[in-house]
């Protein structure tokens, strides 16, 4: 089923579908060519009345350039046939009138079942669409209504959808009834706990494979305020996004806050007391779940089971984190969460063996490995054919923990010595010299990038951890054609759509017989989350973007809305205090204040990666990012 919510077709005064917001079009493409329309009154037992919207809305119809085979009015006179008229008609348009006595007729003739398996349009006008919702909001509209006690407010509607609309909003913004402003004395009031959506005539809202998408100018009542949400020409989408972990790393929020304003109801899982989530975040999500422990999967089973109760399908579950990679996947699977990735293939971008069946499906040159698993001798052996050094790690992990550098027959000895019961979690790979850079993008449903950027460690992050150096990387202007086409082939090959990617390559230094020559890229691993730290705030920084905002938008939309400015080169320098610098915190800024977009204290988590204190700095030069680097961490 396709449904249409509108308050009227028609712009006010005009007598035809418009054509705005793509109003026309959406009804054509739901409906064949000469589609059988069945029309249900909101006066049944007024037939003068009816005949009139009859008569009117066929001829708006044929208006509009659609050409109906037949045009039926459902009222008292026919409503022993219902059943008969539903299933014979291809567009069912729920009239305009008053609410609760369209209600009752709705009711007597069953339309809310008759509705079940309509594999048509229906398109609500006015108290049709309000009738649609689940729960209907049936706001006091005659003389006498507001100071009924009686009058019903709640109705149970038809359960096309959740949303509860305020029609025809261009007429009814100041209008008074029984002496009551119907907004500030009435609706905002009673929008405590609700939100109901306002727009003019001529806005609209699409609900299709299980989507719900507000086109136009509108308005969200709730809590007793109104906000715009939407303009002419611009959409506004409603779903359910299940964040996972949004306060953790900080800069997650913005995700949220992104998703918040493209219409989303955003729903947190985290185990933080709600007081504990800062302003932006807090101001994000419609509804906040807190468990003892997130890596406890009964309890996250039942926050999500909560949401899906309370909330309805759950359209996306997410939290944009390596950590949580398996458990989300799980999640999606057991609820049929259909965005994303679900168990059947999450060891392909987990596990380091697993994922070189993928790279070889798409002929991208990595290193030789073998597992652990394996056995001393076939690692032994394995040695002998790459030579020292190589690299022991972990076979499912994330960043460098538990990695290993190995250079001769004793250390690798001494490793298995280390490891005699989890050798077989590792994974021992042939070290590769090169410049380690990553290919950064966010792509679409069709699996197209609407985003892409580059970054560059110039040391990796296993040796600054290992050696407890500064952390110094930069992002570039452009990505290198040669990375660009070897990074879209690597999200080909693992199919990967709606997500943002982070992917590891090496830049080989020199020739190597096999993987490739000077400045060719060698696969390294995946990460189908977007790069940690900082660096989604450097990229907002080298590209002037909002990169939230853009993975926010293909969540909501498939597709890219916010653009790019300047481009410049950000680089990021850390420090750690069990070092004495050379240059103190005020001369760095003195030095550097009008390029530094950020210069924070590091979380304690990250700090081990991250240093302890961050500087983050733009520049159009690439050689002003070496002497940023060479000044910050002078000691």
């Amino acid at each position: 089923m396709t449904l249409i919510l509108t308050g009227s077709p028609t712009r006010f005064g005009e007598d035809r579908f418009t054509e705005d917001n793509g109003l026309l079009a959406a009804v054509q493409a739901a409906l064949p060519l000469y589609p059988h329309v069945l029309l249900v009154s909101a006066a049944p037992d007024d037939r003068k009345f009816t005949d009139y919207v009859l008569d009117s809305m066929s001829a708006c119809i044929r208006k509009s350039g659609i050409t109906p085979a037949s045009v039926t009015m459902l009222d008292r006179r026919n409503a022993g046939l219902a059943r008969e008229l539903v299933r014979g008609a291809d567009w069912v348009v729920l009239c305009g009138g008053h609410v609760p006595t369209q209600n009752r007729f709705l009711h007597e003739i069953g339309l809310r079942e008759l509705l079940k398996g309509f594999d048509g349009l229906v398109m609500g006008c006015s108290a049709g669409s309000m009738n649609c919702a689940d729960r209907v909001y049936s706001h006091p509209e005659l003389p006498g209504e507001a100071v009924d006690p009686a009058y019903p407010r709640w109705l149970e509607g038809l359960g096309l959808t959740r949303l509860q609309i305020v029609p025809h909003y261009d007429q009814v913004r100041y209008a008074v009834v029984d002496g009551r402003r119907l907004f500030e004395d009435i609706i905002f009031p009673e929008s405590w706990r609700h939100a109901f959506y306002t727009f003019p005539d001529g806005g609209y809202i699409l609900c299709k494979d299980g989507r719900e998408t507000l086109f136009g100018t509108a308005w969200e009542i709730s809590n007793g305020q109104m906000r715009q949400i939407s303009a002419e020409n611009q959409v506004y989408s409603f779903m359910n996004v299940i964040f996972i972990s949004p306060h953790f790393p900080q800069t997650y929020c913005h995700f949220c806050s992104r998703l918040r304003a493209n219409g989303v109801t955003v729903l947190g899982i985290a185990d933080a007391p709600y007081h504990e989530l800062n302003g932006e975040l807090r101001d994000a999500l419609t509804d906040y779940y807190k468990v003892n422990n997130l890596e406890d999967y009964e309890e996250m089973y039942r926050a999500v089971a909560w949401f899906a109760h309370k909330y309805g399908r759950i359209d996306w579950i997410e939290s944009n984190n390596e950590y949580w990679l398996e458990q989300d996947a799980r999640l999606r699977t057991d609820f049929n969460v259909t965005t994303g990735l679900h168990t059947d293939r999450i060891a392909s971008i987990r596990n380091k063996s697993e994922m070189k069946k993928y790279y070889a499906l798409g002929g991208i040159p990595t290193a030789r490995q073998v597992k652990g698993s394996e056995g001393p001798a076939k690692v032994k052996a394995f040695v002998k054919k790459t030579g020292y050094p190589v690299i022991a790690k972990p076979d499912s992990g994330m960043g460098a923990g538990g990695t290993t550098k190995i250079h001769d027959d004793s250390e690798l000895k001494a490793w298995f010595g280390n490891h005699p019961d989890d050798y077989g979690r590792y994974v021992v790979e042939e070290f590769i010299t090169g410049l380690l850079v990553s290919y950064d993008a966010i792509y679409n449903a069709e699996g197209e990038p609407v985003f892409e950027n580059n970054t560059v460690f110039p040391t990796p992050i296993m040796e600054i951890v290992h050696d407890n150096s500064e952390t110094c990387y930069w992002t570039n202007k452009t990505v290198p054609a040669k990375l660009a086409a070897i990074g879209r082939c690597t999200v080909k090959a693992f199919d990967i759509r709606s997500r943002f990617v982070h992917l590891e390559f090496f830049q080989l230094d020199r020739d190597r017989e096999g993987l490739g020559k000077k400045g060719d890229y060698v696969g390294l691993e995946v990460n189908m989350r977007p790069p940690g730290g900082y660096t989604p705030d450097m990229m907002n920084f080298a590209h002037s973007t909002d990169v939230y905002q853009i993975w926010a938008d293909v969540v909501a939309f498939d597709e890219r809305r916010k653009g790019a400015g300047e481009q410049y080169y950000c680089a990021y320098a850390g420090r750690r205090d069990c070092y004495r610098y050379k240059h103190s915190h005020e001369e760095v800024m003195a030095r550097y204040g009008d390029a530094v977009c950020m210069a924070e204290r590091v979380p304690a988590a990250l700090s081990d990666d991250l240093c302890d204190m961050a500087y983050i700095a733009r520049f159009a030069d690439k050689k002003d990012v070496d002497r940023f680097f060479a000044f910050v961490t002078e000691r």
